[in-house]
């Protein structure tokens, strides 16, 4: 089985800083993409910012400038440095890894973190 572990999340001050972790352990072969999501009440989960195994990454456009993703592959972990933090992203952000091979069995699938709250005051 395969399980992701987050940290990083907390509470700090529009404009502050914050980074988050996010590892995957278990018997895994390969990995896709990880990425960040997050929720907010009352809301969609929706993504964040992704990176795939050849480092291409994607962002929402309301985190572009501010946030920035990375990864090391030799670790199965990967980072959201989080910078000019606004109270509308607060959320809980879950890490997903997409496309994990496992094994023996080599088959795929994809897993989610349990979540890590994340809370912006004005």
């Amino acid at each position: 089985q395969v399980q992701l572990v987050e940290s990083g999340g907390g509470l700090v001050q529009a404009g502050g800083s914050l980074r988050l972790s996010c590892a995957a352990s278990g018997r895994i072969l390969s990995i896709n993409a990880m990425g960040w999501y997050r929720q907010a009440p009352g809301k969609q989960r929706e993504l964040v910012a992704t990176m795939n195994s050849g480092d291409s990454t994607n962002y929402a456009d309301s985190v572009k400038g501010r946030f920035t993703i990375s990864r090391d592959n030799a670790k199965n972990t990967v980072y959201l440095q989080m910078n000019s933090l606004k109270p509308e992203d607060t959320a809980v952000y879950y890490c997903s890894a997409e496309r994990v091979r496992t094994i023996p069995s080599l088959r795929i699938n994809d897993y989610w973190g349990q979540g890590t709250q994340v809370t912006v005051s004005s």
